[in-house]
């Protein structure tokens, strides 16, 4: 009798345990998501243009650079890239693209019409003429934007970029490591669940979300492990950006071969070749057929070039400067 009343005991000691560790859990995920909301609530405005509503953010002045920002982004990771360069002298324009944030999803969110958008956005801006630097999943409309819009684009800098590559075995362009479509789907459907990942599986989604080999995170410096932090929470909240997702998977899935010969503008290509997403072969191949085309490719710093932040950053503003 005493043996079944102990484990009785102890059961409901372990439940308890279990309900406080998860009502404190759900309190500072209460805290973070709060916060995460309200960051994303200030600090940028919608314009109505000829394209429909977007919402952008500034910062700087001198030269403008249109920032595109990649899966899982918005205005917010835009700005988090173009703040050292709004620093060095340039006007910093950082959009959510279609889903993502505030900017709806339109009937027709091809990259091409996302092209078109950017170009409306300097029309409300009252911008003839911009440089663009486009990211991950941002450089198809970025490409786009080269092609259709030549006489608005300065140069273009495709940083990471989700690129077309021919491969003899038809296989997508972009890769997706162990655990991708499991987190992503995660995501999609609760921003506490995505949450819970970071929080308790942080290495599995460095690697699987944001395709960056976690020990070179754990071996970078304090500063470049703060950035891969921002990067992580600043996907949170999820909610508002799963339009976006879902779009950007489209697009990506069916990555089609642009006209790389008929780009005139001034382009720089920036990969890594330890990059989880497979993309350091198509940034390339973009930079062989896109006319006097550079190319820098690292050996690492998977997608967030980690280790070479600063590098990229400087060599971005000599570029577009």
């Amino acid at each position: 009798m005493m043996a079944v009343r102990l484990r009785r005991t102890i059961s409901l000691l372990a439940a308890l345990l279990v309900a406080g560790l998860l009502a404190l859990a759900y309190a500072a995920y209460s805290r973070d998501i709060r916060l995460a909301h309200e960051r994303v609530s200030t600090g940028s405005r919608i314009v109505q243009t000829a394209c429909g509503p977007i919402e952008y953010a500034e910062a700087g002045d001198g030269e403008p650079v249109l920032i595109v920002h990649g899966a899982g982004g918005g205005f917010d990771q835009g700005m988090e890239f173009g703040e050292p360069l709004a620093k060095q002298g340039f006007r910093v324009i950082a959009m959510s693209r279609f889903g993502y944030l505030r900017t709806p999803l339109p009937a027709d969110a091809s990259a091409a019409a996302q092209a078109d958008a950017h170009a409306c956005l300097l029309d409300a801006l009252g911008i003839r003429r911009a440089a663009i630097i486009g990211a991950s999943a941002g450089a198809p409309s970025s490409m786009q934007f080269a092609l259709r819009h030549p006489d608005r684009c300065g140069g273009m800098v495709l940083l990471v970029p989700a690129a077309y590559v021919p491969r003899p075995d038809n296989a997508p362009p972009v890769k997706v490591p162990a655990g991708t479509e499991f987190l992503v789907d995660l995501a999609l459907r609760s921003d506490f669940l995505f949450w819970a990942a970071i929080q308790f599986a942080r290495p599995t989604v460095t690697r699987a979300i944001l395709a960056t080999p976690p020990d070179l995170v754990e071996q970078a410096g304090a500063d470049e492990q703060a950035r891969v932090e921002r990067m992580l929470q600043h996907i949170l909240p999820v909610s508002p950006r799963r339009q976006g997702l879902l779009n950007d998977a489209a697009v990506i899935s069916r990555l089609e071969r642009y006209r790389l010969e008929r780009i005139a503008v001034p382009t720089l290509v920036i990969s890594a070749a330890d990059d989880l997403f497979g993309i350091y072969d198509g940034a390339r191949y973009t930079a062989e057929h896109v006319p006097s085309a550079r190319f820098i490719g690292f050996p690492t710093g998977g997608h967030l070039w980690v280790g070479h932040h600063e590098q990229v950053v400087s060599i971005i503003a000599d570029f577009v400067r």
